[in-house]
């Protein structure tokens, strides 16, 4: 299929625009073209996992260039080119896997405003699937900053009660934290005379300007991960967030700073790489355990599965610049595990919420004896979170931690200590959930999930157990491009 990288990254562009039209060409209210709206939206998803899906099967993993690449000159220099390789080409079905659930997610819960919550919601799918299938600097910077505005509307007009504090926080951060990668961008332009992504990845830079440059990206994708200590705006934001804007955040927006560092930092800046890897392993392991530490005592549901997320974050920075095969390779997996994962733990969290509109652990207990399948479920991904053998939260754990241990003992020690934290808040959690009598006379009449709720699961489950079973699936897709990363890398530092 011709161009199937512009389909597949803009198709969701045109789902917005069909969704504005029909609102318009309907006679009634806003609320009377909502279901259009909806219908739409699952229907562009659906297409563009669809796509996806063909995308994934016509790749051929043996070959490390880049693949189905479009280039067309833009202006000043820049292009428009985009191109896929093993890593990014999981990234966009990942996306595309996502957002259907997303949708289908909001269907009952957004009342109000769906026509712009479903435009924001396509809008979004095209510019994170933009950043993975992007191959020119400033391209990339457009669809890496463009996420911040959907993002920013979904939690401030379809958040909580402190969703406008907790909109402006995600934002601002998020924002600064890109400013210097944009001035770092100038510059390499300036200095080489391209913004080829694939041309810069071979350049040369000097040994001397390689810490600045590094420190300039490092800026924008440790808080877009976030890594520990500024990583202070993600509780709030998916506190904030609706349920469907917590799945999206914590799934891939959050990923996009991992493959930033993927994309840039390890391939164009090597000896700076190494000379802050203490530097990253060190936030790294403080994030695993202090984050899994403030999980431990939260009181929000929601909140603790967003420290855990932070933790989970510090195994793939770990692996990353730990820059061998087996760290590279974890933290990738890990990166599409967690997606799965936390996905699905927003979604459990959205279920009881639809229910009682409260997220508070204290208000709970008991609900296995009036909700079984859910318990069922919560208890699947709660473990698959722990990392249990089986489930592919395990391994990722155990490539990152295995890579950091060729680099840095201790680091991997250390970082292993928060496993076991993990299992004591999530475990925690679990029980103070879902054992025990109830004793709040409100959760009597609470139902078990519906059909529509069962539905978002099913992928999920599938996807989480079938990794966890043949990691090979994933494995030998990323496998040949991070083993041409990591060599690259260690020619370039000369071990």
């Amino acid at each position: 299929m011709p161009h199937i990288l512009s389909i597949v990254t803009f198709l969701p562009l045109l789902g917005a625009a069909a969704i504005v039209v029909a609102s318009l060409l309907n006679k009634g209210t806003k609320e009377a073209a909502a279901p259009a709206a909806r219908w739409i939206a699952l229907g562009t998803t659906l297409v563009v996992l669809a796509v996806s899906i063909l995308l994934t099967a016509q790749f051929d993993p043996s070959n490390t260039a880049y693949q189905f690449v479009e280039y067309a000159p833009w202006f000043a220099g820049a292009a428009y080119h985009l191109g896929v390789d093993g890593v990014s080409i999981l990234f966009v079905l990942l996306t595309a896997f996502l957002m259907p659930i997303c949708v289908i997610a909001s269907w009952k819960s957004i009342e109000h405003r769906v026509v712009e919550y479903m435009t924001a919601f396509l809008i979004l799918e095209t510019l994170v699937i933009g950043v993975f299938t992007s191959l020119d600097l400033f391209l990339f910077y457009m669809f890496f900053e463009g996420t911040l505005v959907p993002m920013y509307l979904i939690i401030g007009i379809w958040g909580g009660a402190n969703r406008i504090y907790a909109s402006y926080k995600f934002f601002l951060y998020t924002l600064l934290g890109s400013v210097l990668m944009l001035l770092a961008m100038l510059w390499m332009f300036h200095e080489t005379g391209t913004s080829s992504i694939p041309e810069l990845k071979t350049y040369d830079f000097a040994p001397s300007v390689q810490p600045l440059l590094w420190l300039a990206f490092f800026a924008s994708f440790a808080v877009k991960m976030p890594m520990w200590p500024v990583h202070t705006w993600l509780p709030d934001a998916h506190v904030q967030a609706p349920t469907a804007g917590s799945v999206i955040l914590a799934g891939i927006l959050l990923k996009l700073g991992g493959y930033g560092f993927i994309l840039f930092n390890l391939p164009m800046f090597p000896q700076a790489s190494e000379m802050f890897t203490p530097l990253v392993f060190a936030l790294s392991v403080i994030a695993v355990v202090y984050t899994s530490l403030v999980a431990f005592r939260q009181t929000d549901i929601k909140k603790l599965i967003a420290y855990s997320s932070v933790a989970h974050m510090g195994f793939v920075t770990m692996g990353i610049f730990a820059g061998n095969d087996a760290g590279v390779q974890g933290a990738v997996f890990q990166m599409l595990s967690h997606g799965l994962i936390s996905g699905a733990l927003f979604l459990c969290v959205g279920v009881v919420y639809d229910r009682m509109h409260t997220r508070e652990i204290a208000f709970y207990g008991g609900l296995t004896a009036r909700m079984p399948w859910f318990a069922a479920i919560f208890l699947l991904f709660t473990m698959a979170n722990v990392g249990l053998p089986g489930t592919s939260g395990f391994i990722g754990e155990v490539l990152t931690m295995t890579g950091a241990y060729q680099v840095s003992t201790w680091t991997a020690l250390i970082a292993a200590s928060g496993v076991i934290f993990s299992a004591v808040y999530a475990l925690t959690l679990f029980r103070n959930v879902m054992y025990g009598p109830i004793t709040n006379p409100k959760l009597e009449g609470i139902t078990d999930i519906d059909k529509r709720e069962l539905l978002l699961f099913v992928p999920l489950i599938i996807g989480t157990v079938a990794l966890g079973l043949y990691p090979n699936a994933i494995l030998d897709i990323t496998g040949p491009s991070v083993e041409a990363l990591t060599t690259a890398y260690r020619a370039a530092i000369g071990g």
